[in-house]
């Protein structure tokens, strides 16, 4: 949705989706953008996808004079490349309102190949939303789980919020409100490390009710200079979610062309 990073692109596909979003709307001709970045984790709107683990991510997106932009994303563990990885492939188109205000609705597709304990979060998501100056921006989100048996969709709202500090650096905050993805909720933990799953992280799950809401958050400083970006996010999480919640701090350097 903007540059900063924030619940409404869930980090830490936030550095990566975030390009999708920061190539000038209407520009005169085509561009295309890429990124690559190292998270310390990964996250979707407050739950933990993957253990506190290096994250290791590309994206690269095409955006149309018209407005049209499209994006795919992949990453993979950086300690264990074959286990653990997710991609995210998205159409936005943009629209110009105001002088300060733009519009944006899209798609979007979310799978976790080779990460057995995230493929619960496989999912398709339609969004629209509202951009403020590159300053605050709120959104809608409806989401189908693509496995299992049960594909009612779920809602999502979320508000971010980025302001420019001297120096380079930034603020960004968000909160948020969602639905729990998966149809079960996590009561395991992490085995990473253990003898039966070495290096492995899963998940066991109870029975949710499905009209049941659960509250997230973030604030972090950020740093960026030219094609570089250091972010570092303080996460919350409603404790109703607490044993699939993310690690209390996430961090991410990223690198844009």
């Amino acid at each position: 949705m903007n540059a900063s990073s924030g619940v409404l692109r869930r980090l830490p596909l936030t550095a990566l989706s975030a390009t999708l979003a920061i190539t000038p709307l209407h520009a005169q001709t085509n561009a295309f953008s890429g990124t690559v970045a190292l998270n310390s984790q990964l996250v979707d709107r407050g739950v933990a996808i993957t253990p506190v683990t290096p994250v290791l991510q590309g994206a690269a997106s095409w955006a149309t004079a018209s407005g049209w932009v499209f994006g795919l994303s992949a990453g993979t563990q950086a300690r264990r490349p074959r286990h653990g990885s997710d991609v995210l492939a998205q159409v936005d188109h943009y629209w110009l309102l105001s002088g300060d205000w733009r519009m944006q609705a899209g798609l979007a597709y979310y799978t976790y190949p080779g990460n057995a304990s995230a493929r619960a979060f496989d999912r398709a998501e339609a969004s629209v939303g509202w951009l403020y100056r590159d300053v605050l921006s709120f959104g809608l989100s409806a989401v189908t789980l693509t496995r299992g048996n049960n594909h009612q969709p779920r809602g999502a709202a979320d508000v971010d919020f980025h302001w420019p500090l001297p120096a380079h650096f930034s603020l960004t905050a968000g909160v948020g409100v969602a639905q729990p993805l998966p149809a079960w909720s996590y009561s395991g933990g992490a085995a990473y490390g253990t003898p039966a799953y070495p290096g492995s992280y899963y998940y066991t799950y109870h029975r949710q009710r499905p009209s049941s809401y659960y509250g997230y958050g973030q604030v972090g400083l950020a740093w960026a200079y030219d094609a570089w970006r250091v972010e570092l996010d303080r996460i919350a999480t409603d404790p109703s979610q607490r044993q699939m919640a993310a690690a209390p701090w996430v961090a991410t350097i990223s690198w844009s062309f």
